[in-house]
């Protein structure tokens, strides 16, 4: 199959059990060839069986990969006290260590939106920072309203998380998501 892709590409485990697939070594990331594939493919379930013994693994999925891009984040969770809340901020470190991410209610308008990407620490990051390529700030605030939309019409949608999207000046592409369903929610 990534023969078929188009080297190099990544491999990423499948699994309920696996939210993180960084932390639990679930991720091989610019892969050349057949024979790295290969070895990727058997380090990547040495290594979650070893973190959860008791894993249900679907597969293991192989993605072009993505040319870099400012990482960004947008993720959704239901508070319950205010309801469903939409994130943004940047990914990686920055989310987790830094928490420089900012929330608003759903739903989310186009204004709100613009303020959400502008009043996180790392906006000059986006705005292209000492060479770096811009983000298309325009096409993010579309994403999140659609994002906002989405969560809307989808109520049974417990937790959603887009990260990271590479933000690119005329575009932006989500290289990972998961979506966590209301305990009671049919699919």
């Amino acid at each position: 199959m990534s023969r078929q892709i188009g080297f190099p590409v990544v491999l990423k485990i499948v699994s309920p059990d696996v939210i993180h697939k960084s932390d639990a070594g679930g991720v091989k990331l610019d892969l050349k060839n057949s024979a790295q594939v290969g070895r990727a493919y058997r380090e990547i379930l040495l290594s979650v069986r070893q973190k959860y013994p008791k894993v249900k693994i679907d597969g293991i999925s192989a993605q072009k990969m993505a040319r870099p891009g400012v990482e960004v984040i947008i993720g959704m969770d239901k508070d319950p006290q205010f309801g469903t809340v939409l994130m943004f901020g940047l990914s990686g470190i920055l989310v987790e260590v830094l928490k420089d991410v900012s929330f608003r209610l759903v739903p989310v308008t186009k204004r709100d939106a613009k303020e959400m990407i502008k009043e996180i620490k790392g906006y000059p990051l986006l705005e292209g920072y000492r060479g770096q390529e811009p983000a298309n700030i325009p096409f993010l605030e579309e994403l999140i309203v659609k994002v906002s939309q989405f969560i809307e019409k989808n109520p049974q949608i417990k937790e959603l998380d887009l990260n990271p999207i590479f933000a690119y000046k005329d575009r932006a592409l989500a290289v990972d998501a998961w979506i966590i369903l209301e305990p009671t929610a049919k699919v």
